[in-house]
């Protein structure tokens, strides 16, 4: 089975590319679904997390991203405490999705990663697709989307590796900022290249 692992910096493309592959029929493991499963009420990070960082729960015991976020991505030591905690879960769900994968007999399976580069994950990649659009494009992206300012664009490139070289690191990028029909052309030569390459069982 070929392990695509697919990544890219915020308000590259990387949602919709991953909805592509899956409406080519590709199973598409999105770790940051997991994130919400794990963090919604009664997921099994939760009592590990409020137990760490205290009043973070909202009224139906699920993990309140608006009071946990500033607590954590503004202080490096306490986002290392919240990633020990959902890390080894995330890695859990992702095996329990490649075994499915391998009892099916899929020829390719995709683990959508946002953090792939940053994490190492792409030691568990077949190949890595890096998602991508020039930089004002996504700029413009980013801004529409609610809460969203420059600076906090700045905050999180900055804890993200570069575009360029997330693109120098790929096995294949997808180019988002040139259309649909350019990035969904790309994804299907790409399946198709995957389909034929030597497998990578993870």
């Amino acid at each position: 089975m070929r392990v695509i692992g697919l990544t890219g910096s915020i308000a590259m493309g990387k949602s919709t590319t991953a909805a592509m592959l899956r409406r080519l029929g590709v199973p598409v493991h999105d770790a940051d679904a997991a994130v919400h499963r794990l963090t919604a009420s009664g997921g099994r990070a939760v009592a590990a997390i409020a137990a760490r960082f205290p009043g973070v729960l909202d009224a139906s015991g699920a993990v309140d991203r608006r009071v946990l976020g500033p607590r954590v991505f503004e202080n490096p030591a306490e986002l290392r405490a919240l990633e020990k905690i959902l890390h080894p879960l995330v890695r859990q769900e992702e095996r329990r999705f490649l075994a499915r994968c391998r009892r099916e007999r899929r020829r390719v399976a995709v683990l959508d990663i946002p953090l792939l580069f940053e994490t190492g994950g792409e030691s568990r990649c077949g190949e890595v697709w890096v998602v991508s659009a020039p930089r004002v494009v996504q700029t413009q992206r980013v801004l529409r989307r609610p809460g969203m300012s420059r600076d906090r664009l700045a905050a999180i490139r900055g804890r993200q590796i570069a575009d360029p070289v997330k693109r120098r690191r790929a096995d294949r990028v997808i180019c988002s900022g040139l259309g649909r029909r350019v990035a969904w052309d790309a994804v299907i030569r790409g399946l198709a290249r995957a389909k034929t390459r030597k497998s990578q069982d993870a």
